[in-house]
């Protein structure tokens, strides 16, 4: 229960702090025709494009002569209607999660070659999220979904290639995402400005952090899927020759248990027919395509309460595409299921798409939907499920 605390709290905080902040925000707006604005805009810095989060950007110039107005979160609140499609964006968004889970159930129930119940599967996954819910995001839980599969009846050599080949289908869509996101809408809408601070001179943003990340997926995607489909051997022999070296000699037995499940990976995968993998992808594709679009359609169903920050399909494609971004700062979040890296990075990333003062609301809804359920849902099967596998075990043993 204490491990379930320590993210909660964390993920709370900081959309509580979010919420806080929001009191004060302001943002200025064009008015429409037959109405009042006391703002004009000066382009404080020069660029020729309106920041309307800036009071640098504007001045006050009162007796309806601006062609601006100023927005507090008061008007926000004030503005929001709450209708029918909102209910069913609320809806769609609750729709999209419950497809996340069955595309990955049937994409375990697919690498297992159906050996695994729908029942099973559900158990598998839920626990399977709920072991990477109580892990930084850096370090996974593939570990413990090895432990989780075998345990289910699937043999240890089978549960490795299973876990392994999961991860490499989640890669491999996410490497692909990125270059068909980059091909429709380019690189410079993708990282906002407002994520990068400038310290002694060198400016440190989000670009930096997403290149260096995505090259190392890319790298170690591609090392894998040659280590597993073309020369599992002599992948072992070079890592332990790599791990003869002095600096890395203590980790040298545990790249030997690596080597060996590269090696019963392969194995297990010779033979798979194309329609095995194209199953198997498009189960990923839909999992992975449905867990982003659960924000798109949070946004949507607030976006009643300022109709000027969306501006179509486009404005869509961009909130799909800054998630690509942020997972890989969420990745590299040394705290439990990324708590409050992840709602601090919903901020900074989609805030301009978001009404004013709303965004820490929409960053607890969006965890509330997609992140805490799997710790009470994880928590409540565990106990049950480890009880029930240990008996099965224990019958499989004395009847052999």
């Amino acid at each position: 229960m204490r491990k379930i605390i320590l993210p909660v709290f964390l993920g709370l905080s900081v959309a509580v702090l979010l919420l806080y902040f929001n009191l004060t925000d302001t943002r200025f707006e064009e008015v429409i025709d037959g109405t009042c604005g006391d703002y004009a805009w000066v382009d404080a810095n020069g660029n020729g494009i309106p920041d309307y989060s800036s009071e640098e950007e504007f001045e006050f110039v009162g007796d309806c002569a601006g062609q601006y107005t100023l927005r507090t979160y008061r008007d926000t609140l004030r503005d929001i209607q709450w209708t029918w499609a909102s209910t069913f964006w609320i809806f769609m968004a609750l729709l999209a999660m419950a497809m996340r889970d069955l595309a990955y159930m049937y994409r375990i129930r697919v690498l297992t070659d159906n050996l695994l119940s729908w029942l099973q599967s559900f158990r598998v996954i839920m626990l399977w999220e709920f072991a990477s819910a109580l892990t930084p995001s850096i370090v996974g839980g593939s570990g413990i979904a090895m432990f989780i599969v075998h345990r289910e009846g699937i043999k240890l050599g089978k549960s490795t290639a299973i876990v392994l080949v999961s991860a490499l289908l989640d890669e491999l869509f996410y490497i692909l995402t990125v270059v068909v996101v980059l091909v429709a809408i380019g690189s410079d809408d993708l990282f906002p400005v407002s994520m990068q601070k400038t310290l002694f001179g060198t400016t440190f943003g989000t670009q930096g952090i997403f290149w260096i990340g995505y090259g190392f997926i890319v790298i170690l995607t591609t090392s894998i899927l040659i280590a597993v489909f073309t020369l599992p051997r002599a992948f072992k022999y070079l890592l332990l020759q790599i791990f003869r070296l002095p600096i890395l000699r203590r980790w040298r037995y545990g790249v030997i248990n690596v080597g060996d499940d590269i090696i019963t990976t392969s194995e297990e995968l010779k033979g798979k027919p194309i329609n095995y993998w194209l199953k198997a992808f498009g189960a990923t594709y839909v999992s992975w395509t449905a867990r982003y679009i659960v924000v798109n359609f949070l946004i949507l169903a607030f976006a009643s309460a300022d109709s000027s920050l969306l501006n179509g399909f486009l404005d869509q494609i961009l909130i799909y595409a800054r998630q690509l971004v942020m997972w890989v700062i969420m990745l590299i979040s040394p705290t439990p299921g990324s708590s409050g890296v992840a709602e601090f990075a919903f901020s900074g990333f989609l805030k301009e798409f978001i009404p004013l003062g709303l965004v820490g609301a929409l960053a607890l809804l969006w965890r509330l939907i997609s992140y805490y359920p799997y710790l009470f849902i994880g928590a409540i099967i565990l106990p049950r499920w480890l009880r029930a596998t240990s008996l099965k075990q224990k019958r499989e043993k004395t009847e052999n």
